[in-house]
């Protein structure tokens, strides 16, 4: 972790600006093709979920403005941010939060996340995690999702990525699914937002199927 010099920090005067502003928190959601995800996860007997997640949270980590953080009133930039997700066991309705670090290769890191859930028995289990560290993600694998808003307490200093996506849809041979990301505009603009498109892409589009 890094502190940042607000003096030659070249995102101060749109820090700055944003933080003026009332409510900095925007949502976007787009289209991933993940056609060669689908297959790589069947061929291999391994979660949809907890791959996408995986790359999601690589994604993440790969764009520098979505590991920003503030403690005590100075900023920060994290070496990486932790995956924190919910799941559901077989037959339940109520949902719990997951949460471990991506280690290991993506097949690895799908077995201990399917591990870690079953093993689960509460709602949380974040305590070795600082919170500010944590990236947010869910599924909505009832729907096709084409937008999304989430719930918060108002702290405009939170920095902590909010990402969802749908269920996948098929046409004209390709299978894509729709992904929303919210994210805090202190810290965060479009283009990051497109270079976090273009990793996830890149790294699905990658897989050797």
């Amino acid at each position: 972790m890094r502190k940042i010099d607000l003096a030659a920090w070249p995102r101060t005067e749109l820090f700055r600006f944003f933080s003026g502003v009332s409510q900095p928190f925007y949502s976007v959601t787009f289209r991933v093709d993940v056609t060669n995800l689908h297959a790589y996860t069947k061929a291999r007997g391994i979660s949809f979920y907890y791959a996408l997640g995986y790359l999601v949270t690589d994604a993440v980590n790969a764009v520098e403005n979505f590991r920003y953080t503030i403690r005590d009133g100075e900023i920060y930039l994290l070496d990486e941010r932790v995956p924190s997700f919910t799941d559901l066991k077989p037959g339940s309705e109520t949902f719990h939060i997951v949460t471990l670090e991506k280690s290991g290769t993506l097949e690895q890191f799908c077995a201990a996340a399917q591990a870690k859930s079953v093993a689960q028995t509460g709602m949380f289990d974040q305590d070795e995690f600082a919170l500010d560290s944590l990236i947010y993600f869910s599924c909505t694998p009832w729907l096709d999702l084409t937008g999304l808003t989430n719930e918060r307490d108002f702290d405009r200093d939170d920095n902590i990525p909010r990402i969802a996506w749908g269920k996948y849809t098929s046409q004209n041979g390709r299978e894509t699914l729709g992904m929303a990301l919210e994210v805090n505009h202190r810290f965060v603009d479009g283009i990051h937002l497109g270079k976090f498109y273009e990793k996830l892409q890149a790294a699905i589009d990658a897989l050797n199927v």
